[in-house]
């Protein structure tokens, strides 16, 4: 650096020296003891010090949400590969259904979604399933949150309950933990079973209904039926893209 250079960038460099010592001494004077207790009590201070606590807390929540985000996702992605490895068997893919999705339309099929993510079982580059989650909007005591894995040929491979609100003791018998009444969808389709057919049988259907809690498994049917119906709408664009 030449002398004349070095000469422009000192008086600069002198300039800022000062200003940090001012703002330094300023700090000090206003952090003293004394001067804290005459300001305490004014409104200025205080919503000063609310506003400074706030900018910290929101700081700190930023860094915190930053430093989980990707834990967080990855725990997700862990329980939704266990979902379709529940309904989904392993030997009917050998590739990565969280990689492998197609979304199509479903605002018609009053599953709870105007669009759902459909994931693609495939075995040597060919579609041998589909997996995808859907929803009972009518529960008694809310919606009931299921996920469905379907053949090639529209037969279901098996159906689970990912959430819902049920009563405990009559309504959660949907879940695999209270019964196995969940199970009884595996192998059912739209062929082998006729409209009339996809209902408890206290409505003519051919699945059971829990004592003390009809509506509950009726729904869950219902839905399912729907689920079945928007894999077939699709069944060609899935199947044989």
């Amino acid at each position: 650096m030449s002398s004349k250079t070095k000469m422009k960038l000192d008086p600069t460099i002198d300039q800022i020296k000062v200003q940090v010592s001012q703002y330094w001494d300023w700090l000090k004077r206003w952090l003293n003891p004394d001067n804290l207790a005459l300001l305490r009590p004014t409104l200025k201070f205080q919503t000063g010090v609310l506003a400074a606590f706030a900018l910290l807390a929101s700081f700190l929540l930023g860094v915190t949400n930053c430093s989980t985000e990707d834990t967080i996702q990855q725990r997700l992605d862990e329980d939704l590969k266990s979902s379709l490895e529940e309904v989904v068997p392993s030997e009917l893919y050998d590739n990565d259904m969280l990689e492998d999705t197609v979304t199509i339309a479903s605002a018609e099929f009053n599953i709870a979604a105007a669009e759902t993510l459909v994931y693609l079982a495939k075995k040597s580059g060919q579609t041998t399933a589909v997996c995808f989650k859907f929803s009972a909007p009518d529960g008694y005591s809310g919606a009931i949150n299921l996920i469905i894995g379907i053949d090639r040929e529209g037969n279901v491979l098996g159906v689970r309950v990912l959430s819902h609100k049920e009563t405990p003791g009559l309504g959660d018998k949907i879940e695999t933990a209270k019964s196995d009444w969940v199970t009884s969808f595996q192998g059912k389709s739209l062929d082998n079973l006729t409209a009339a057919q996809w209902a408890v049988k206290k409505d003519g259907g051919v699945f059971d209904q829990f004592t003390g809690a009809t509506i509950t498994p009726r729904k869950t049917v219902q839905a399912t039926y729907r689920a079945l119906q928007l894999f077939k709408a699709h069944q060609a664009e899935l199947i044989d893209p």
